[in-house]
Parts: C-alpha cells; structure tokens; sequence
C-alpha cells in the first residue's frame, strides 16, 4: 500500500533530519516485530518517519530509567506506527517523551461540581498522553511489549493512539480521520461497541477486551488500538465492525 500525500511533505525535511544508521535501523527492526512484519514500503516509510520523530521529539529518562539510543529508537518506531497513514502531521502539537524505568505514580484533583469538594488520590500507570503535552511510557513494559508482540497490549501504541485522537480536540475516542472515512458511521459503530463492553463490565460479565477500555470512549478507541496492532483476530472476533473500521484508519495490521 503506498500512502498519498505526505511523501512529498516529509521530502521538506529530508535534509535537516539525520538518517538513522543502516546497522542501528536493521538491529531495531530485528528486535520490533510489528514492525519486522510489515511490508517493504511500509517498512521504508516507517524508517523515514522514525527519523522525524527521533528529530522532532525529545526524550527525557526520569526516575532513573537507562535510555539509550536503541531504547529512543525502539520507541519512536512504534510511535511512528500508528501514525504511517497520516505522515508527519500525526506528530503535531507536542514534543517531549518523558520515560520512567516502570510504573509510575500520578496525582489526580477532582472537583465535585455540587459539594464543592475537591478530593486527590494517586494513580499508578504505565502510559500516559497528555493534550498538547509529553507522552510518559514505563520503560520495563516498552521493553514487555516487544517480548510478546501479539498479547494485545502495547503501550507506546496506545498512548500514540490518544496522541491522534487529540489532534484535533480533547481525546474522546473520534480522532480526525482519513478521505473516505464517515465520520458518521465511526461514531456510531465506536459508540455501539463501548456500551456494550460498559454494559459487560457493570454486569460483572467477563469481557474478551481488556475491560479498562469501558473507562471512557477515548480508552475504548486506544485499547481497541493495540488489538489491531497486536491481536486483531481477538477484536474481529470480539468486534468486527470495529476491527474494520481501525483497518481502514490504521491501514493492515502487522499480525498474522
């Protein structure tokens, strides 16, 4: 499949953007293998658009963690990913990704718009997207997830997939799509599907997807995001209207 469009937008860049080196490409790609299946075109475009991010984003090793170049590569190609329809603009609007060595604690305020009353508590994650802010990822499952590629979890994708959702907006599960998509039928085939797993989950029924995608819309969309990337016999078969219409945003997945 040859993607339209921004070849020529990423040619702006070619001579500012340094190439990755053949042997640090080639070890990467033996190591990833979402993206050791990809097709040759695809696998070259990967490598053209890994090198803009790798140039556009910084990364920042917090709490500890030991990144080195094959770590900021290993992440910044599947970041790239996700984004191989869309080219160069699905990195728009952020630049830092800030990398702990595991899990990470965050504090969160919530404001109870009738008492008045603000309570915190902390929350333990492994991922995170902020709206025209950093991406945060746990180093330990960065390096889980190219272990056992096709378990259905990968967190650089879904925090990248929160990253295209806010484009345009807020992350609500309706990220901009491509010429030819329906906005419409997104909408309400992604709708259908979250109520039916929020349903599942309030029942305490067991759930083929991962029930934190019952969290909110914009988790539905990122959760259903790494089953396309790295399980997506799971979401035809838990949800097929959904695995087709992430087939058509994302293009063909890597997966056998």
């Amino acid at each position: 499949m040859i993607f339209r469009g921004w070849p020529s937008f990423l040619a702006r860049f070619r001579a500012a953007v340094p190439p990755i080196d053949d042997t640090r490409w080639n070890q990467a790609v033996a190591r990833v293998p979402l993206a050791r299946a990809l097709d040759a075109p695809r696998l070259h475009y990967l490598r053209q658009l890994t090198a803009l991010f790798l140039h556009t984003k910084r990364f920042h090793a917090l709490g500890g963690a030991e990144l080195d170049d094959f770590w900021t590569l290993v992440i910044a190609m599947q970041a790239s990913l996700p984004a191989l329809p869309r080219g160069p603009k699905a990195f728009k609007g952020w630049t830092n990704v800030l990398v702990y060595p595991g899990e990470f604690n965050v504090r969160r305020s919530h404001h109870d718009a009738r008492s008045g009353v603000v309570t915190e508590r902390d929350d333990t994650l492994i991922g995170e997207a902020w709206d025209r802010g950093p991406m945060v990822l746990s180093l330990a499952d960065v390096k889980l997830d190219i272990e056992a590629p096709w378990d259905g979890f990968n967190v650089v994708i879904h925090e990248m997939a929160h990253k295209l959702d806010m484009l345009a907006a807020p992350a609500n599960g309706v990220p901009p799509l491509l010429s030819g998509m329906n906005r419409r039928e997104w909408i309400a085939t992604m709708q259908s599907a979250f109520d039916r797993i929020v349903k599942q989950v309030e029942r305490g029924r067991e759930t083929m997807i991962d029930p934190y995608a019952a969290e909110a819309p914009e988790e539905y969309f990122a959760v259903t995001s790494e089953l396309h990337f790295s399980q997506p016999a799971l979401l035809r078969q838990a949800e097929p209207k959904v695995a087709q219409l992430l087939a058509a945003f994302y293009g063909p997945s890597p997966a056998a």
